[in-house]
């Protein structure tokens, strides 16, 4: 599908599924058309994520529950380290890195590697530096890190990646609030990425775009990565839950304003680029925590478990979309 198609679709189906709200809609009957298109662009394959985007909404309204799930975290394999996941190779050079919850992804390039995230302080070393050592890779390669947003889970790691060799990348706004954060050790400022920010490395162009909501300076990512040679593009959303909170000077209602826009914008950006892998930094979000074994049990010449196709990641952002407006419309009602 091209991407004007893929538009066009995309249009098609919001008229179809998210009508405008009629003065004769209640609230709550509002909430319910959007937390039902949101189910419908979420199908089978996105449940999980639909289930915690929309939970508050749909107990507002009585809706039916999610029965489709996937687990919540990949299987302990250390006891004594809860959190520990083996690395992956997941296409001929994109590689996950993460822990059992919490992903990192690693883009390789012949002349080194982009990481997307930087988990935890305390995992970042055993899960990426070791991780690489383990899939025969010299962590050396390490140029870049860009941090998704800057929260603890996903940017704790950025100061060992910084020493190691990383330069950090995050928006103006998510510098700013990982600077004012609490954390032992802090990465200096390297590079603010904008909205189309563009960042090459060995002929491979890993592109960045702004997508507040989860944070007010949340960055997605689109990869071009390959599988057996075949070209692809991987789109990360970059921050996804609604736990932000009501504070004076940043109300809860104009960050669910903002996380709805943001999905609009990044489904475009996405349809333009031919995105059909949608990846997340939360191994349930993107159904790693079964993909991943999937993979490993992969046979040569058939279907990759993340390539879902352009209509699938489309529908991934239709549906967060969809329940942001779902929630902000309900709590302006007080539903």
């Amino acid at each position: 599908m091209s991407a004007r198609s893929a538009v066009r679709r995309s249009a098609a189906l919001t008229a179809a599924l998210l009508p405008a709200l009629l003065g004769a809609q209640t609230p709550g009957d509002a909430v319910r058309t959007y937390v039902e298109a949101a189910r419908a662009f979420a199908g089978r394959d996105h449940a999980f994520v639909f289930g915690q985007l929309c939970q508050q909404s749909i107990a507002a309204v009585g809706a039916a529950p999610v029965t489709d799930q996937v687990p919540a975290a990949l299987p302990v394999i250390d006891p004594a380290r809860e959190w520990y996941a083996e690395p992956a190779k997941v296409f001929d050079d994109l590689y996950f890195l993460g822990q059992t919850a919490f992903s990192v992804w690693a883009l390789r390039t012949s002349e080194g590697i982009i990481l997307v995230d930087a988990i935890f302080d305390y995992s970042v070393e055993a899960e990426v530096i070791d991780g690489l050592r383990k899939l025969g890779i010299d962590p050396a390669e390490i140029r870049y890190v860009i941090i998704s947003h800057a929260h603890a889970d996903h940017s704790g790691g950025a100061a060992f990646l910084q020493k190691f060799g990383a330069r950090v990348v995050m928006s103006e706004v998510d510098w700013q609030l990982y600077e004012s954060s609490n954390a032992k050790e802090k990465a200096t400022r390297d590079i603010v990425a904008t909205d189309g920010f563009e960042l090459t490395l060995g002929g491979a162009t890993v592109k960045t775009y702004l997508t507040p909501g989860h944070t007010h300076g949340t960055l997605s990512t689109l990869l071009p990565v390959h599988d057996n040679g075949t070209a692809h593009v991987a789109a990360i959303w970059g921050g996804t839950l609604f736990n932000f909170r009501d504070a004076p000077g940043d109300p809860r209602d104009l960050r669910l304003r903002d996380y709805a826009q943001s999905a609009v914008h990044f489904q475009a950006m996405t349809a333009i680029a031919g995105a059909d892998v949608i990846l997340s930094n939360h191994t349930a979000y993107d159904g790693s925590t079964v993909k991943l074994p999937l993979l490993a049990q992969r046979k040569p010449g058939s279907a990759h478990p993340y390539v879902i196709g352009q209509d699938a990641v489309n529908r991934y952002l239709k549906m967060a979309e969809a329940c942001a407006v779902a929630a902000r419309i309900a709590e302006a009602a007080g539903l």
